[in-house]
């Protein structure tokens, strides 16, 4: 079986940094990391006011659709204080939130679901990205 190469990502270093300082905390003991912790190590690294406003960032929200039924939805990409659990909040500790971060309008994933099957996941829109509102300490 062969994996599709996943997209470039680019990253703001401030948002690398606050994840990094996350994943030291008890908050993500007992948590799958390896992911996230593998997309930042792959990832391109800029600084906030060098990110383009087409790029998934932390509290940022995207629009995406899912290839395989057409549906469309929309999640802002969150720290795991700020995920209150209503449905369009992903932390960015949830391995969707994590699959997010970084890519580009434009850009599709594969993304596992139960049973097996999987969806292609692709970036319509990305709306108020903090980097572009000149409010990268969000």
């Amino acid at each position: 079986m062969n994996h599709p190469i996943p997209p470039p990502l680019l990253m703001s270093r401030l948002d690398v940094e606050r994840i990094e300082a996350l994943l030291e905390l008890p908050i993500a003991e007992g948590i799958d990391t390896s992911a996230l912790e593998a997309e930042l190590e792959r990832a391109e690294v800029v600084e906030p006011g060098q990110m383009p406003d087409d790029v998934i960032t932390m509290n940022t929200t995207a629009r995406f659709r899912d290839e395989t039924n057409g549906e469309e939805h929309e999640l802002t990409l969150v720290y795991p204080r700020d995920a209150d659990g209503s449905p369009d909040k992903v932390s960015i500790l949830a391995p969707i939130g994590s699959a997010l971060l970084g890519l580009h309008v434009g850009d599709s994933i594969e993304w596992p679901l139960p049973g097996g099957r999987t969806a292609r996941l692709q970036v319509l829109s990305v709306r108020n990205p903090p980097e572009a509102n000149g409010e990268a300490h969000r």
